[in-house]
């Protein structure tokens, strides 16, 4: 499991005519041991209510396990936290805890959430699972299948997939003539199994959103509940280079050039003078792409060996508030900073190539406040990526 990346990645849709998710799917790497913990939770009924009540859960769930803290004693302060609701006796939110150590050890904690598929080989394994009562303390009793905790451990291998969903999916088409109990668990195992035929590598965020769409179909694409997927992927990390910028030292233009011929793994140059550089050193000719051209992201390029050329400070502006505001770009126009979003999102290992050198053009006082120096956006986009998106990314300077 050495050379194995963990790949982390979710989808969701929330109920229609909801402008907020009642689900809340949240996923860390610990600094401290380097486990990384996800949460999926599912907060009763849908809405701001919800998603503050699944919010509340999946954040205390991720920092009691990150700090050790015996996950049946968790799951008790969570269920004594949380309020019941008075007409049903049930807890406000449910949850799926993941927690995986850099060993490959993976520990799983369920609670009233479907069961979690784990696919191996392209066949389903079926997990032994604990189960443990919960205590309630000063609350109204609730049923007891409110008070079992389901608690499974596996090492995991390369090429396993883990896949875990809110009851939006299994529920989804409930009444229809095609599924009038809903779509259930042993359909959407099928489906998934399916998608892995059709695509073996196919990535976690790829896979979770094709549940998610398929869900939303059985609802008419309104969903009648949130609908949320999220899978983790044992895989062989894809390694991705950026090189952006000119180096400060001219002798440097040779370096850059030789880092970008020799990498083994997606390119992309972002920068017109950049371009220029290693289009002089390589001896390679760029084309302008007149296609989705977009009124604010420039245009994009094609050069050879490389498998995108974009403009510099506006497109890595504009790829740096899309991570920010939660990477989906399914309902943008499609431009050069969307396409870069995706391939950072389907790569593992992300590799900056910086010049250094002052461009002379992002010093003018009446450009945009937010047009920041590269290497300040390069910074705070390589923040994100390993922060919000688990990536593992490193930075050179020219």
């Amino acid at each position: 499991m050495e050379n194995t990346f963990i790949e982390v990645g979710h989808y969701q849709l929330c109920k229609y005519n909801m402008h907020v998710e009642g689900d809340v799917f949240l996923s860390q790497k610990n600094p401290s041991d380097g486990r990384v913990i996800t949460a999926l939770s599912d907060g009763l009924g849908s809405g701001i209510k919800a998603g503050v009540l699944a919010t509340l859960t999946a954040t205390m769930a991720t920092r009691f396990i990150a700090m050790d803290i015996p996950i049946k004693r968790a799951a008790e302060i969570i269920m004594n936290t949380l309020p019941v609701c008075k007409e049903r006796g049930i807890s406000y939110a449910t949850f799926t805890l993941v927690d995986i150590e850099p060993s490959a050890a993976v520990r799983i904690m369920e609670y009233d959430n479907p069961p979690y598929i784990l696919v191996r080989q392209n066949t389903v394994v079926e997990p032994i699972k604990e189960m443990t009562e919960l205590v309630r303390k000063n609350k109204k009793t609730a049923p007891r299948r409110e008070s079992i905790l389901q608690y499974s451990r596996y090492d995991a291998r390369p090429g396993d997939r883990l896949i875990f969903f809110s009851d939006g999916v299994t529920q989804s088409g409930m009444g229809s003539m095609v599924f009038p109990f809903g779509w259930g668990f042993e359909n959407v195992q099928t489906f998934v199994l399916q998608c892995i035929e059709e695509n073996p590598n196919i990535s976690a965020r790829e896979l979770a959103r094709k549940v998610v769409q398929q869900a939303s179909s059985f609802d008419g694409f309104s969903p009648k509940d949130d609908i949320t997927c999220g899978v983790i992927y044992f895989r062989n990390p894809r390694d991705m280079l950026v090189v952006t910028g000119p180096p400060v030292l001219k002798e440097n233009d040779k370096v850059v050039a030789q880092l970008f011929d020799s990498f083994d793994g997606r390119k992309i140059v972002c920068g017109g003078t950049t371009a220029n550089i290693l289009s002089r050193e390589l001896n390679r000719k760029i084309n302008v792409i007149l296609k989705d051209i977009d009124p604010v992201v420039p245009p994009i390029s094609e050069m050879e060996g490389a498998d995108m050329v974009t403009e510099g400070i506006i497109t890595m502006g504009k790829v740096s508030e899309i991570l920010e505001n939660g990477g989906n770009t399914d309902k943008m126009k499609r431009n050069a900073a969307t396409r870069m979003v995706e391939m950072f999102l389907d790569s593992d290992r992300i590799h900056f190539a910086v010049g250094t050198k002052i461009n002379e053009a992002h010093q003018d006082p009446n450009m945009p406040v937010e047009l920041e120096i590269r290497r300040n956006i390069v910074k705070k986009i390589a923040s994100l990526l390993q922060d919000k998106y688990l990536k593992e990314v490193h930075i050179q300077y020219f």
